[in-house]
């Protein structure tokens, strides 16, 4: 049992605190503080090894280490229907705030979290680098919300409002956010400001609807994939917009974007199981960041069995500067822990257009607890 001190201290963390209800791989340590009270916290990383075309000084053969995410997660609980979540990211060169929300649980029908979080958008962004399927994120191809629409590795501040429907089968989600930084070259609002840029400030709006077959997925989030431990049939839409989203120091624009994304993964009995994720996406700078203004699409097939899930995929962004940006992935996976402990050997290609063609291969190690 805390004492009175301890526990107003630690009641002190419940409107920032981290929750880790939405995805469970996460063990982490929970300290109870009374009925429907705790505090929990945990810790995720990713670590990799690669050998890239033309990537030393010289132009040869690169061999690099590096500490590609480091994170701490904290999650707090008032009571059954108030929670908190907090948890920070390794920038490269400093620890920045990656989520800060407070989370009011009413039903499994009606959420609403607010602060920074990550604003409804795509399968492969809502899984991010720690659940997608095999050697981390998509890495901004295809799905290009994570670094587009956010503060920070496409989290942003707003609200939204949440639930599951139909026993689980229906997920919805819609909320309103700060936006803009929708390009390379384009300003936030205060940087707008400051540049002499006129432009309205309406928010952000972001919804997505997915719809599950065969198991449900509860919850906000979402996994890339899971690992033979379901049958998924999943059909996802996404859509953002904003008035006035798009600033450059010459020209505003207004933002708009959509994309469908599918998951099917199928146990089969005594051997493992499959899957194949496939999404479609619209971009709309209003001509204003042709860089980021097109099209895109990606594909997936993984095999699961016996600890080990090759896979391959492939990705596609032809922007309206005429500049296309594919990539084709091939790898294996480990799964040590599901999604706690793998390691990974990827091998990928890279073409853009009128820029030499650069292969790599990496080996990443992810852990969290």
């Amino acid at each position: 049992m805390a004492s009175l001190g301890n526990k107003a201290a630690l009641l002190a963390l419940i409107g920032i605190a981290g929750s880790f209800s939405a995805l469970e791989a996460r063990a982490g340590a929970t300290v109870n503080i009374g009925p429907d009270q705790s505090v929990n916290i945990g810790f995720g990383m990713r670590t990799s090894y690669t050998n890239a075309e033309h990537g030393a000084p010289d132009g040869s053969r690169s061999n690099d280490f590096n500490l590609d995410s480091a994170r701490i997660y904290l999650g707090a609980s008032l009571n059954q229907q108030i929670k908190g979540m907090f948890s920070t990211e390794w920038d490269g060169d400093k620890v920045r705030v990656l989520d800060a929300a407070g989370q009011f649980a009413f039903s499994p029908e009606l959420n609403v979290w607010a602060g920074r979080l990550l604003s409804p958008s795509d399968r492969a962004n809502m899984a991010g680098p720690y659940y997608s399927l095999g050697g981390g994120y998509w890495a901004g191809v295809a799905s290009r919300y994570g670094y587009n629409g956010g503060i920070f590795r496409g989290r942003d501040d707003g609200a939204v409002v949440w639930g599951n429907l139909l026993d689980g089968k229906l997920g919805y989600s819609i909320g309103a956010f700060e936006g803009h930084t929708f390009g390379i070259g384009s300003l936030t609002q205060n940087e707008a400001k400051a540049a002499g840029v006129k432009a309205s400030d309406k928010p952000m709006v972001a919804g997505r609807l997915q719809y599950d077959f065969w198991d449900a997925e509860p919850g906000y989030y979402g996994t890339g994939n899971y690992l033979g431990t379901k049958d998924i049939l999943a059909v996802g839409l996404a859509a953002r917009t904003q008035k006035g989203g798009v600033l450059t120091p010459t020209a505003v624009g207004d933002y708009r974007s959509w994309n469908v994304d599918f998951l099917l993964e199928k146990r089969l009995a005594g051997a493992g199981a499959v899957s194949l994720e496939a999404a479609w996406y619209d971009y709309d700078t209003d001509n204003v960041v042709k860089a980021e203004q097109g099209r895109a699409w990606l594909v997936a097939v993984g095999y699961v069995v016996n600890r080990l899930q090759p896979f391959v995929r492939y990705q596609k962004f032809a922007a309206d500067t005429g500049i296309d940006t594919r990539q084709g992935d091939v790898g294996v996976n480990y799964i040590i822990d599901g999604y706690n402990a793998q390691l990974a050997a990827l091998y990928s290609r890279t073409t853009v257009t009128n820029v030499p063609n650069q292969s790599k291969f990496a080996v990443t190690l992810q852990l969290q607890y």
